[in-house]
């Protein structure tokens, strides 16, 4: 599970992340709150825990933000600001979960876990992208009804875009989610050799090129 954290207390958020990757998470740091926004919508993560007194961007303007570019991701509110009003307008920023300081660091885990599951439960299994149909369950891809025959690692690809809709994703992203892995050569070709097969496979106005930003799906 990939976490992002968003906190200014430097001592702290390296505490937190340290603490996960003891328990095999994944974790990045921003420590305010532009930081925050550029990760939170061009990297993918599975948890989002953000504190509210951040420089930059406050946590409930991020929230609010990343609600309003349809980024669905788990926030869990972790801050000091903890009354009963707090965490009301938390929650109805947009946030799915708030924990006070301090916390208990298991707790902390738990809360994680929970918003991890619930995120995989409630990912659709059926994407409809104009006249195509992607069943993330079976792994088949239809075009007006037609199957269109996929590759592994091309309906990896095609499904990590579609499932970040409207996000235009760079190379690097691509490479660390479907693949594993990133290294100079695989960043300059096997992407890109992969979209061209699929928007031959799909048909052009599938996958857009946003210049400087990577590979997009509306």
């Amino acid at each position: 599970m990939k976490v992002l954290i968003v906190e200014d207390n430097r001592i702290l958020a390296k505490n937190i992340k340290e603490y996960l990757s003891l328990k095999s998470f994944q974790a990045e740091v921003a420590f305010d709150g532009i930081m925050g926004k550029d990760k939170a919508l061009w990297e993918y993560f599975d948890v989002i825990v953000l504190d509210i007194n951040l420089p930059g961007k406050d946590g409930l303007t991020l929230c609010q933000e990343i609600r309003e570019l349809w980024n669905n991701t788990p926030i869990l509110f972790l801050t000091s600001r903890n009354t009963s009003k707090d965490v009301v307008v938390g929650l109805n920023s947009g946030a799915d979960d708030y924990l006070g300081k301090p916390f208990d660091f298991e707790e902390l885990i738990a809360r994680i876990l929970s918003l991890g599951r619930r995120n995989m439960s409630n990912k659709v299994t059926t994407i409809r992208v104009g006249n195509l149909e992607i069943d993330t369950v079976r792994r088949l891809v239809t075009k007006h009804g037609y199957p269109i025959e996929l590759s592994t690692k091309e309906f990896d690809l095609l499904n990590y875009m579609a499932q970040n809709r409207g996000t235009p994703i760079d190379r690097q992203v691509l490479l660390e989610h479907v693949w594993g892995e990133f290294d100079a050569y695989m960043f300059s070709r096997t992407v890109d050799v992969h979209i061209s097969t699929l928007r031959k496979k799909l048909g052009q106005g599938i996958i857009e090129t946003r210049k400087g930003f990577g590979y997009v799906i509306n």
